[in-house]
């Protein structure tokens, strides 16, 4: 019989656009580790720590706006936003929104990029930011998550 953790004991690792590409999507930049091999890593993780990862990662803002909303309640959202990250003023309103914290992470150093780059529109309201750490940035998003929902919750 499988037990189905508590809402408070899942996290959602969401990916926005392009990131579906990974491994084989701009290597010099993004390396050639892909989107599947990241989500394994950080579902087995998860189960380490002992919570439910739960993958999710969609090219529309709509959706990934829809996601995080349906993340409420949860103990966290690691969050790739992508392109989103510069300009999507509906995806930092929905970061806002819910009560769990949301780590937003980048792949790359964005300040290291260009100019248009250097600004995210949804790292002001998220409860902890990690860049430039390439993939394994994902699994300290999890991580990071974790410490910032023991904390909301006191411990």
């Amino acid at each position: 019989m499988s037990h189905t953790p508590e809402p408070a004991r899942k996290v959602l690792l969401l990916n926005g656009p392009n990131l579906n590409l990974l491994g084989t999507r701009d290597p010099a930049q993004y390396g050639t580790t892909t989107l599947a091999e990241i989500e394994a890593r950080v579902v087995a993780l998860g189960e380490e720590l002992g919570v439910e990862v739960v993958c999710a990662q969609r090219n529309g803002e709509g959706d990934l706006v829809d996601l995080i909303h349906g993340a409420r309640g949860w103990a966290g959202v690691v969050m790739n936003p992508g392109a989103y990250a510069h300009y999507s003023i509906a995806l930092r309103d929905a970061v806002d929104a819910v009560e769990a914290p949301v780590v937003e992470i980048h792949i790359s150093n964005i300040y290291a990029r260009e100019a248009f780059r250097h600004t995210s529109v949804t790292a002001p309201v998220a409860a902890g930011y990690i860049a430039g750490c390439g993939t394994f940035g994902y699994e300290l998003g999890l991580r990071a998550v974790l410490q910032r929902d023991q904390e909301r919750r006191g411990g």
